[in-house]
């Protein structure tokens, strides 16, 4: 069971997608987001979650605080699931906006106009390395100047190349077979 630990709708139980996605667990969540509080990341921040699957994290930083959250999924139906969780955190009373986009990672971000202050990159294990640092070449213009972005794979991938992207590597963090990499806007 998938659910929003803290927060405004925390106990907020979510569906996930019965298939292809790979829900981040409540350790690894609840580690990850203790941090991005400590690091004052959330309150108020515009954030991005890309193959955001169940939309578990966006929808994490919208209860804890966030201002808005875009979630990009490629599949239509986690696509539709996440557009029912989102509605329960307004049920829920949770006030920042969850705009859903039924889209490929790479070319909703190249796409885009907006500015983000968090962004989360989930990728599915299959994803390729050029994939992800093509996803992050294209996002690094659109990143407010203190911006953090967090790429979750398994421990057996490579780390992003953020220098490649115009990014620097922040920190990197593993749990089970789950790390999380943590890059910002290079200075």
């Amino acid at each position: 069971m998938t659910r929003i630990i803290s927060g405004r709708a925390g106990g907020t139980v979510l569906d996930v997608p019965a298939k292809g996605t790979r829900p981040t667990s409540d350790r690894v969540r609840e580690s990850l987001f203790g941090a991005l509080e400590s690091a004052d990341l959330i309150a108020g921040a515009r954030v991005l979650d890309l193959y955001a699957g169940s939309g578990a994290l966006g929808l994490e930083s919208l209860s804890r605080g966030a201002d808005t959250a875009d979630l990009v999924e490629l599949s239509a139906p986690a696509a539709a699931l996440i557009r029912k969780n989102a509605d329960r955190l307004r049920s829920a009373g949770v006030g920042g906006v969850a705009r859903v986009h039924r889209a490929n990672a790479s070319t909703y971000v190249e796409a885009a106009t907006a500015e983000w202050d968090l962004v989360f990159l989930d990728p599915p294990y299959d994803a390729t390395d050029d994939e992800i640092a093509r996803v992050l070449t294209s996002l690094a213009p659109r990143l407010s100047p203190d911006a953090a972005v967090v790429v979750e794979r398994a421990k057996r991938s490579h780390a992003p190349d953020w220098a490649a992207a115009g990014l620097e590597p922040e920190r990197d963090r593993t749990y089970g077979d789950t790390t999380l990499w943590w890059g910002r806007p290079s200075r």
